[in-house]
């Protein structure tokens, strides 16, 4: 089974949204309630989410990306789309400044002025892609429709006048719901005929590295080609709220027609202990594939040492 089909801790929102329909396996959320939440979007404020991160010091914090609506003297518009499983239509919202006004200049980062990423609360139904901007109005828009029910996170990933920021909405889909398994560790992913593992270990409060390999039909895949200026782009989400993680790939950025593989070297930072939600692209025969992983992340060496150390003390 893939590591989508095992991937299903919904999050506080679909909780809150449907609550007690979980107890019956199912539920079905009426359109309007839908277009209420839609209308609604997710809102947080102020210009930047800081949390401590375990074994850290009182005065040490560390900065959470994709919680909020707003930050770095941005806000994400609310998001117009479809509010119902299997409806043809537009996604499209806009990016304002502090004067509330839509911008129309973005950096180039990635390959792209603007990633989008899409995901349901419980990790579910993923998608990485690229509106198209309409440099006249600041709005960003591409033809969308849902494939299932539930609540959804939306990430736009830009930077403007060279200030970067992760910015966040969610949006409520109606249809049937059926409640998903609990999401468990998975390193190895089969996708389109392509065997994915990753190895190392996540560690709270630090960067720790990731290795990719790809491979196909037992053998190592050594084709890669560059996707977003790179030969892999990893996504890492916090299990739970969703938080948006930094990972920085390695290696130079390639040139077209350069390939590569099968391994791919990446270093996340992922700010606490606990279960995070990684999801791989990558490009071969110009053709791009998703896989999905879950890892665990340990506490930081400082705070396994602050550990030993308590233990050892009520020890003697």
């Amino acid at each position: 089974m893939n590591a989508p089909g095992r991937l299903g801790l919904y999050g506080a929102g679909l909780v809150v949204v449907f609550g007690v329909a979980f107890a019956a396996a199912g539920a079905l959320a009426p359109d309007s309630s839908v277009a209420a939440w839609a209308e609604a979007g997710y809102s947080s404020h102020g210009e930047q989410a800081l949390e401590r991160t375990a074994g850290a010091s009182d005065d040490q914090e560390v900065d959470v990306s994709g919680v909020m609506s707003a930050a770095s003297g941005f806000t994400m518009g609310a998001v117009q789309a479809p509010t119902s499983v299997g409806t043809d239509g537009e996604l499209s919202f806009d990016i304002r400044d502090t004067s509330d006004v839509p911008i129309s200049e973005f950096d180039t980062a990635h390959d792209k002025q603007l990633h989008l990423i899409v995901v349901r609360n419980d990790g579910r139904e993923y998608r990485h892609v690229h509106p198209e901007l309409d440099p006249k109005t600041g709005v960003w828009s591409l033809p969308w429709s849902w494939n299932a029910a539930g609540t959804y996170r939306l990430y736009a990933d830009f930077a403007s006048g060279g200030v970067s920021a992760t910015l966040s909405r969610s949006v409520d889909v109606a249809g049937q719901l059926t409640p998903e398994p609990e999401t468990v560790v998975t390193r190895r992913d089969t996708v389109d005929g392509f065997d994915v593992t990753v190895s190392g270990d996540l560690v709270a409060g630090t960067g720790s590295e990731l290795t990719v390999e790809v491979s196909r039909d037992g053998g190592p895949v050594t084709v890669l080609e560059p996707y977003l200026g790179a030969f892999g782009h990893l996504v890492a989400l916090r299990d739970g709220d969703l938080a948006y993680l930094h990972v920085h790939a390695h290696g130079e950025e390639p040139q077209p027609g350069d390939l590569a593989g099968p391994e791919v070297v990446f270093t996340a930072e992922t700010p606490t202990p606990g279960r995070y939600l990684l999801y791989l692209d990558f490009q071969v025969d110009g053709q791009v594939h998703t896989a999905q992983f879950v890892l665990e992340a340990t506490a930081t060496a400082s705070g396994q040492a602050d550990t030993e150390d308590d233990a050892e003390h009520d020890g003697h």
